[in-house]
C-alpha cells in the first residue's frame, strides 16, 4: 500500500486535531451558556440638541434606572451644541454623573455629530469617553467646580475653551479613553466592542463574547443595547425649546391672537393661536433670549393691529415689519460664548409668514369676514339692523342677515338686541345709531348751520 506523502500526512493531523479543537470550544461554550444573550446590558440615553431642563432631568432619571435595571453600564450619545441651563444646573449634573453607581460612556456620535459648549464637558467627568470619525468637541467655555475641582482637559483646556478638536486630535491628545483601533467609533455596535475589558474602579466590563462559526472564523458578539429617548411629553417640550421652534410658534400664536381679537366671538384661530403663544412663550423663557427683542415682536404686532382694523395695509404696517425683522435677527444672546443664530430658512420663512399675513391676508379675511357678497355697500345706509354684542361705542351689528364691525356716537350706547339703523358707512365699518333718540354729530350739526 502507498504512503501517503510526509506534506500531507502533516495536513490530515493538523486538520482532524483543528476540528476537535473547534468542537471542544463549541461544546465547552455551549455547555457554560456564554453567549451575548447572557451579558449584562448596556443602556444607550440620546442627548440630543441643546441641553435644557428637560434633557437634563432625562440624564439624570436615566443614571437612576441603570443602576437599578440590571444594566452594565450607560453611554451617553450627545450631539448637542451647548446648553441653555445654568452653570450651576450643569455642574450639579456633572456632578451626578461622576457619582453615579454604574460606569457612565460619553461617545458624541454618530458620524458628524458635536458637542459644544457645556454639554462637552460631560465628557470631562465621564468614566470612558469616544467618539465617531467627523464628530468634533470643544467651545467648553468656563470650567465648571465638580466636587471642589474645576473640571479640565488637561493640556487641551486652554485651547478647547475657544476652539474645537475632531477625533483624531481628540484621540492624539490623549481626551478619549475607549478600548479600540484609531479609526473611532462610528455607530453603536462598535461603542459595546469598545467597552469590553475597561476597567472601571478595578472592575472590568464585559461586553463582547468571542466564539468560532461554522467556517473557523472567530466572531465578537456584543451584549444587548438597550436604547432610551425622552418620552412624547418631554420631546415636545424639548422641541418647543428649541429657537427656530419657539421664535416660529411666538410669532404665530401673536399674528392669530389679532386676528381673533378684531374678528367676533371665539373661534379655532384664537384657541390655536393661545396654544402657540403659550408654547412658544416657554420655549423662549428656556432660551437666552434678550427680553427687548421679545418686546419689539410683541410691538410689532401691535402696529399690525393699526392697520388691521381698518382692512388696508399703510404706515403702520411698515413700521411692524421693521419691528419684527430687527427682532428676528436679534431675538437670542451668544450661548457659551458662541453667537446663537437661526437659519435663513427659519427667518425668511418667519419673515416671510408675517409680511405675507398683515400686508394681504389678514385684512382681506377680515374684510370677508365682516363683509357680504354684495358689490357696493352705499344701499346699507338706512337699513336697519340688531346690535349683536354691546356697541359702545364699538361692537358688532346684524344687518341682512350678515354680522358686521359697528361704531356709534359715544352718547348713545346700544346694548346687545337693541335695534339700530346704518346711519353712514366708513371702510368696512358700519356707522349706527338708534332708531329713535339718535345723537346729532358734527355732520348733522355742520349740516343745519348750512340751512
Amino acid at each position: 500500500m502507498r504512503r501517503l506523502p510526509s506534506v500531507v500526512r502533516k495536513s490530515v493531523v493538523a486538520l482532524v486535531f483543528g476540528s476537535i479543537g473547534l468542537s471542544l470550544y463549541g461544546s465547552a461554550s455551549a455547555a457554560t451558556g456564554d453567549t451575548a444573550e447572557n451579558l449584562a446590558p448596556v443602556d444607550v440615553v440620546a442627548v440630543s440638541g441643546l441641553l435644557d431642563h428637560v434633557v437634563v432631568a432625562e440624564i439624570e432619571t436615566a443614571l437612576e434606572r441603570s443602576a437599578t435595571n440590571g444594566a452594565q453600564a450607560v453611554v451617553l450619545q450627545v450631539n448637542s451644541r451647548g446648553a441653555v441651563v445654568s452653570e450651576a444646573r450643569m455642574a450639579q449634573l456633572l456632578e451626578r454623573v461622576a457619582a453615579a453607581k454604574i460606569p457612565v460612556a460619553v461617545w458624541v456620535g454618530p458620524t458628524g455629530a458635536r458637542a459644544y459648549g457645556l454639554s462637552a464637558q460631560l465628557l470631562a467627568v465621564a468614566d470612558v469617553t469616544a467618539m465617531a470619525p467627523g464628530a468634533r468637541i470643544g467651545f467648553t467655555g468656563q470650567a465648571l467646580v465638580v466636587n471642589g475641582k474645576e473640571t479640565s482637559f488637561g493640556d487641551s483646556s486652554t485651547q478647547l475653551r475657544v476652539s474645537s478638536l475632531g477625533f483624531a486630535e481628540a484621540r492624539k491628545a490623549g481626551l478619549l479613553n475607549f478600548a479600540g483601533t484609531d479609526e473611532g467609533v462610528p455607530v453603536v455596535r462598535n461603542m459595546l466592542l469598545a467597552l469590553d475589558g475597561l476597567k472601571v474602579d478595578g472592575v472590568a466590563l464585559d461586553t463582547v463574547v468571542e466564539k468560532v462559526d461554522s467556517s473557523g472564523q472567530i466572531v465578537r458578539d456584543a451584549t444587548t443595547a438597550r436604547f432610551f429617548k425622552l418620552g412624547l411629553l418631554g420631546q415636545l417640550m424639548h422641541t418647543v425649546a428649541s429657537p427656530p421652534v419657539a421664535y416660529l410658534l411666538f410669532a404665530i400664536g401673536l399674528s392669530l391672537l389679532v386676528f381673533e381679537f378684531f374678528t367676533a366671538g371665539i373661534g379655532i384661530a384664537g384657541f390655536v393661536g393661545a396654544f402657540c403663544f403659550v408654547l412658544g412663550t416657554y420655549g423662549l423663557n428656556e432660551l437666552p433670549v434678550r427680553l427687548w427683542a421679545v418686546a419689539l415682536l410683541v410691538l410689532a404686532d401691535f402696529a399690525f393691529a393699526v392697520d388691521v382694523q381698518v382692512g388696508v395695509p399703510r404706515l403702520w404696517t411698515g413700521l411692524g415689519l421693521a419691528l419684527f425683522v430687527i427682532a428676528s435677527f436679534t431675538l437670542y444672546q451668544p450661548i457659551d460664548g458662541t453667537q446663537m443664530r437661526m437659519s435663513w430658512v427659519t427667518l425668511v420663512s418667519g419673515i416671510g409668514m408675517m409680511a405675507l399675513a398683515f400686508i394681504v391676508g389678514m385684512p382681506s379675511m377680515v374684510r370677508t369676514r365682516f363683509a357680504t357678497p354684495t358689490i357696493g355697500r352705499e344701499w346699507l345706509i338706512g337699513a336697519e339692523g340688531v346690535a349683536s354684542t354691546d356697541i359702545s361705542p364699538e361692537g358688532t351689528v346684524i344687518v341682512h342677515n350678515a354680522q358686521w364691525r359697528a361704531r356709534t356716537n359715544r352718547s348713545t350706547p346700544l346694548p346687545v338686541g337693541t335695534m339700530c339703523r346704518v346711519a353712514a358707512i366708513d371702510g368696512i365699518t358700519l356707522e349706527v345709531e338708534p332708531l329713535e333718540g339718535a345723537a346729532r354729530d358734527y355732520r348733522e350739526m355742520r349740516k343745519g348751520a348750512s340751512e
